[in-house]
Parts: structure tokens; sequence; C-alpha cells
């Protein structure tokens, strides 16, 4: 029922939705955290458990679509319920320790079965709660990420310079089947029935138009952006911890950063999101990608912890709101009833910017012996990104100007 909407049931259930996704999204920490233990178990290169872990991202990517859908037919409960048991699955596999194990634990089990099943069909599930505060909402869950950044990392790299790195990931993938499945099961219903809204102003009125641009070559551009943004979002979440430990700075020095980074993450988010709900998506994109080519670059020239701590906090503020505002934008320029595949496809393009973000960094690094050339590498991304997405407002803004008035 339209009453459903913007209730506090539909926030009741988004905060279950937020702690779902904390804990899942705990599990690529791992490899973040153990990854020149791991690198140097399997023959001292870094680009193995980078690559693991872009897998595991480019894996939720892809899934997500096929999981969005099936969520549409058998219900959002089940989806999330078999995603965590395969997060659970994925973790023990990849604790056995070659790297094929950790490349089928991560890609396939953690990433294509387990938290595609949980992240973009949350995404689709919760903007059917909402009209109104959509994007605050939408802000919301996509923190889910962060907290598990916040809170895990530090966590992690205690437990595991006690117990080692593979019982660690034994022991959250049990802790992910145990929280995740009842969560799921007690709050998860049926979203309320709601109209299929035509798309908004920005599209015009012609068939297959968005901004006066065709419906495809909008989602297309918009798909690009949203990869180019995700290669520098990753390289710092990845490595950080690493790039601490070629500056001399501790491991628990370095979780302690990569937590700074996600907590303002997160608080930032919730700023970004009620700036959407205000000035649109696409307006939103355009601000956050253009404060996150200004903070990424801070790690080229900031070697001294006390620096990289603010940089850190810096950079955190700025790329929060970008996936949201791809989400937001995708609700507001094409009809709902396609929310059930282009939310995924563009999730799936961030994931895989991710992915490459991740991987390539640590593929830059094996060459070069230094992280400097991969975050200019993001930096570029960043800036190219940035050129898209203000070429989109531009068109959607000189379209708007071009309508005749509502009566």
């Amino acid at each position: 029922m339209q009453s459903q909407l913007d209730s506090p049931e539909a926030w009741r259930i988004t905060f279950a939705a937020l702690v779902i996704l904390a804990i899942a999204f705990g599990s690529p920490h791992i490899v973040n955290v153990a990854l020149k233990q791991i690198a140097e178990e399997l023959g001292g290169q870094r680009s193995i458990p980078s690559a693991a872990n872009a897998l595991a991202w480019l894996g939720t990517g892809f899934g997500g679509i096929a999981m969005g859908l099936i969520a549409d037919r058998i219900g959002i409960r089940w989806t999330v319920m078999f995603g965590a048991a395969m997060v659970a699955g994925g973790l023990a596999l990849s604790s056995s320790g070659q790297a094929w194990h950790l490349y089928v634990g991560h890609g396939l089990l953690i990433g294509l079965l387990g938290n595609a099943g949980i992240n973009a069909p949350l995404y689709v599930y919760v903007t059917r709660w909402f009209e109104r505060r959509r994007g605050t909402a939408v802000a919301l869950i996509a923190s889910g990420q962060y907290v598990a950044g916040a809170i895990w990392p530090p966590a992690f790299e205690r437990v595991i310079a006690s117990i080692g790195w593979r019982q660690t990931m034994l022991y959250f993938g049990l802790l992910v089947a145990a929280t995740v499945i009842p969560l799921a099961a007690a709050f998860l219903k049926s979203p309320p029935m709601t109209p299929d809204a035509q798309a908004a102003s920005t599209r015009g009125g012609a068939a297959g138009r968005v901004a006066g641009l065709s419906s495809g070559s909008v989602f297309t551009a918009l798909s690009i952006a949203s990869f180019l943004c995700c290669v520098p979002m990753a390289m710092p979440q990845a490595h950080l911890i690493a790039f601490c430990g070629d500056l001399g700075i501790a491991a628990s020095r370095g979780a302690m950063m990569l937590s700074t980074l996600l907590i303002f993450a997160f608080l930032s988010r919730q700023f970004w999101g009620w700036l959407s709900d205000r000035i649109g998506g696409l307006a939103t994109l355009v601000t956050c990608s253009a404060t996150q080519a200004i903070t990424v670059s801070g790690f080229l020239f900031t070697q001294d912890e006390a620096g990289l701590f603010l940089v850190a906090a810096a950079f955190g503020l700025g790329f929060s709101g970008l996936i949201p505002a791809y989400i937001i934008t995708a609700r507001q320029l094409f009809p709902a009833s396609e929310a059930s595949w282009r939310m995924p496809a563009l999730l799936l393009t961030g994931t895989g910017g991710m992915a490459f973000g991740g991987w390539s960094a640590g593929a830059i690094y094996d060459s070069f012996g230094s992280y400097q050339p991969a975050f200019a590498t993001g930096l570029a991304a960043n800036i190219l990104n940035l050129v898209i997405l203000a070429t989109l407002l531009m068109f959607a803004m000189r379209h708007a100007r071009t309508q005749p008035a509502r009566v």
C-alpha cells in the first residue's frame, strides 16, 4: 500500500538491510588486512591476493544482475539467505590457502553467488519502500560496506595476529551464516506495490529519450562513468594497510587509518543522500567525483602518518556519495519497472571498477615497487569520469530549460 512508503516499517527494514550488508561485506576485508602475509605464503606477489579480492567484487557485480531478477520472482529473503550461505562457504574454501582456492572461494562463492545475492537485490528492494526519502535510505544501506570497513579491519588485524588468516576466514564465515540468515528471515518481507511512475522530467517525454538523448547512450555513459569512478575508489581501500607497511607504519596503525577512512565515508554518505534528495542524483555525482579527484591526489604527495590520516579522512568524505547517487540517478531517469536490471547493471560496472582498481594497484606495485604510479592511474580515471558526468549534467540542464513549463 502507498501508506507504507517512507513509513517507520520501511526504516526498520532499511536498518536491517544495513546490518546485513555491514556483516556480509566484512568478508573481503580479511584479504585486505592479511595481504602481505598471504602474498608471502604464495611466492611474494601481491597481485594474487589482490586478484582474489578483485574477483570477489567482480563476481558481486556480475551475479547481481541475475540475482536482482531472481529476487523479483522468488523474493528478496531467499536470495539473501542463499548469499549468506555462499559467503560462508567461500571463506571456508579460501582458507585452504592455495591461489586457486582464493580465486574460486572469493570470485565464485563470495562474489558471484554470495554477496551478489545480497547487495544488488537489497538496493532494488529498499528503493521500493521509499518515495520522498529514497536518496537518504539508499545512502544509508550503501553505508553498509563502510560500516564493514570501519569495524572489521581492526578486529581482523588482532585476530589474524593471534590465530592466523586461515582460521579468521573460517570463524568469520560461521558468523556471517549465523547472523545474516536469521536477520533476512525475520525482517525482509514483500515490498509495497507502487505505480510504475514515469521517469523524471529530465527524460522529456519522448519514448526512449533521456535528457534529449537516447536512453541507451545515457545509460552507457553512466555505466562507463561508474566503472571509472570506482577504479580510484578501490585503490586506497584495498592497499592502504600495505602502503603504510611500505612506509614503516605499523599494520595496526594502517588498519586504524582504513577504519578512519570508512568511518568518515559512512558519516558523509548520509549528507550526500540528503543532498541527492534535493538537487538530484546527477548533480550529486558531479560534486562527489570532483571531490574524490582532489582527495585521491593526496595519496600521491603524502607519506607521513599524520598526513595520511588526514588524507584518508578527506578521501572518505569525498567518494562516499558516488554509488548511491548512481542508484538514485537511475531511478530518476528511467522507469521503475526497469530497476531490477538497471540498478544491478550500474552496480556491476561499479564493482568492475573496484575489481580493476584493486587488482591493478597490486599489479602496478609488482612492476614498479611503488604505489605512486597506481594512485596516478586512479587519478586519471577519476578525471575522465568527471568529464563524462559533467557532460551528462550539462545536457540534462539544457534539456530541462527547453521544456515547456507544467501548468
